[in-house]
């Protein structure tokens, strides 16, 4: 990762199927969003329940913004790891409003309490049968083609 100082890791589940857009230039760009639990035992009742930690807003991009919406749906436990950003703008009533989100370098399923089945996609998003003798992904994207 471009920049090891700003890593977070999110392990939580989406609250809805991720929204899959693309910008003018044709770049695809999902946004999900990740609500974060963990269980604690109620001291009172001496029983666990759980609680809530917060939600993440997470943007994906390029082909790895498709696998997610294909993949991905509403209710799955997922893996963020990314960057924490903040963007800002003016709202309706010329208020200046920020939002923390995280921009990810990578999303996947979290396989703690479900199974998957990996089929590897070529450049274009097609998909083709998995390689045998481990071929190499893709080089990561460079912080300065992240369209913002």
């Amino acid at each position: 990762m471009a920049n090891e100082q700003n890593t977070i890791t999110v392990i939580g589940n989406l609250t809805k199927d991720p929204d899959l857009r693309y910008t003018q230039g044709g770049t695809a760009v999902a946004n999900l969003s990740v609500a974060v639990n963990r269980r604690v035992r109620n001291k009172d009742t001496n029983e666990w329940e759980d609680k809530l930690d917060g939600y993440f807003d997470v943007n994906i991009w390029r082909d790895h913004a498709e696998n997610v919406a294909e993949s991905l749906n509403k209710g799955d436990r997922v893996v963020v790891i990314g960057r924490l950003t903040k963007r800002s703008w003016e709202d309706k009533d010329g208020q200046t409003r920020w939002q923390t989100e995280i921009e990810a370098d990578e999303i996947c399923p979290s396989l703690r309490w479900a199974k998957a089945s990996v089929e590897k996609v070529s450049g274009g998003g097609k998909r083709q049968p998995a390689m045998s003798g481990g071929g190499q992904a893709p080089p990561p994207v460079a912080d300065d083609e992240v369209p913002f």
